[in-house]
């Protein structure tokens, strides 16, 4: 299996079962869509943002067939200006390259920096899908189990309603 072996070791170790799917490098949701075709999961767009001085950092957590203008969102957060976080700061934060952020990228966030915000949609969702930190590959899990890695990784994290 592609991905980190430490979030594979993390979640047999909180007993969190998944479905594992295996594909070419996948960098975007179009590209998934055209590669991998539909699954039986919420599939999340993930995004890494960052504050207008660069100290605070956020993951952003979304159905992948909704649109996200970045100006409602800062309004939404109340984080004040935010942009895309660059290469080297998904790195240094979540030990990941773009086009494979997912909240699995935590496992790297020793210091629990990273406030994570995730779209209420996915609270509703039976199960959720998410690249185990390389684009390779797409894990599904129940969302009561994703939820269980969120607690037990300690990041701050909050359901939002983004639409």
């Amino acid at each position: 299996m592609v991905g980190q072996k430490e979030l594979y070791g993390l979640l047999n170790e909180l007993n969190i079962e998944f479905e594992y799917l295996e594909h070419p490098p996948i960098p975007t949701i179009e590209d998934a869509l055209k590669l991998r075709g539909p699954i039986d999961a919420l599939f999340c767009k993930n995004l890494f943002f960052r504050n207008h001085k660069g100290k605070k950092h956020y993951l952003v957590c979304f159905d992948h067939s909704q649109q996200l203008a970045i100006r409602d969102l800062e309004q939404l957060l109340k984080q004040g200006k935010i942009s895309f976080a660059s290469g080297w700061r998904m790195d240094k934060y979540l030990g990941l390259k773009p086009g494979s952020v997912s909240p699995f990228g935590l496992i790297n966030d020793t210091e629990n920096h990273v406030k994570v915000f995730l779209d209420e949609a996915i609270s509703k969702a039976e199960k959720v899908a998410f690249h185990p930190n390389d684009n390779r590959g797409t894990l599904i899990l129940s969302t009561p189990d994703f939820i269980k890695y969120m607690d037990h990784k300690g990041n701050q994290y909050e359901f939002i309603t983004l639409y």
